[in-house]
């Protein structure tokens, strides 16, 4: 298992199906760019994509699989079967959404076959609070991620990104903390270190062509009229 580098960027490269970009060949293009921009870690979606990404960068990467369940709000992957997926695809870190809500399979289930029959892999737990914390401090996941704050109904007023849930957990926790969702630029992503952070995720505000075009005319057409 390859180290997360301290106070660095990981970059996430995903896209999903109906995004101009998606495809495995194009994500593993995305990460070496990433890399030579300065990276030092991959976030990923999906076996394909991680194994194209392991073809082209050295980096570590932390993979996960989205997968979208009909009776479940838990969607990053939500089963044992997906975690095997991802980490025999050659993820050195398996993201799993650890937020307090219903899932097929418990979340002690999970983490114990992990450790069972990955035992060189490591776990991050993408959450949205403190309050899921709960359940996560005697599983001890190698790292927490804020991947979730403002993606769960009780997160939706939540500012964005939420540097104040890196502190907040950063009082309470001694377990190692990425900060991500909604981070924009390297300022933000400063802050997030000062607060508290191992690293910093940062993905649609480099990777997602679309949504940084997007951003970029709202900027424009502000107080234009």
């Amino acid at each position: 298992m390859k180290k997360l580098k301290y106070n660095s960027l990981i970059v996430s490269c995903q896209a999903l199906s109906n995004e101009p970009l998606h495809g495995a060949k194009i994500m593993a293009k995305m990460a070496k760019a990433a890399k030579i921009g300065g990276a030092s870690g991959i976030r990923a979606n999906s076996p394909d994509d991680i194994k194209a990404i392991k073809q082209e960068v050295d980096l570590p990467i932390i993979g996960l699989w989205k997968k979208e369940l009909p009776d479940y709000e838990v969607y990053i992957t939500p089963t044992y079967q997906d975690v095997k997926d991802v980490l025999a695809a050659g993820a050195d870190y398996v993201a799993i959404d650890c937020t307090n809500r219903d899932r097929p399979e418990s979340l002690n289930y999970i983490f114990n076959k992990i450790r069972d029959e990955f035992p060189n892999k490591g776990i991050i737990a993408d959450i949205s609070s403190t309050n899921d914390l709960k359940t996560l401090q005697d599983l001890r996941p190698d790292y927490l991620s804020t991947t979730l704050s403002g993606y769960t109904k009780n997160t939706q007023d939540r500012k964005r990104p939420d540097i104040k849930l890196v502190k907040e957990l950063n009082e309470i926790t001694n377990i190692p903390l990425l900060a991500e969702g909604n981070y924009k630029n390297g300022k933000q992503a400063k802050k997030a270190l000062k607060a508290g952070a191992y690293a910093v995720v940062i993905g649609a505000a480099i990777t997602r062509p679309q949504i940084i075009t997007e951003n970029i005319i709202n900027e424009m057409e502000k107080d234009l009229s």
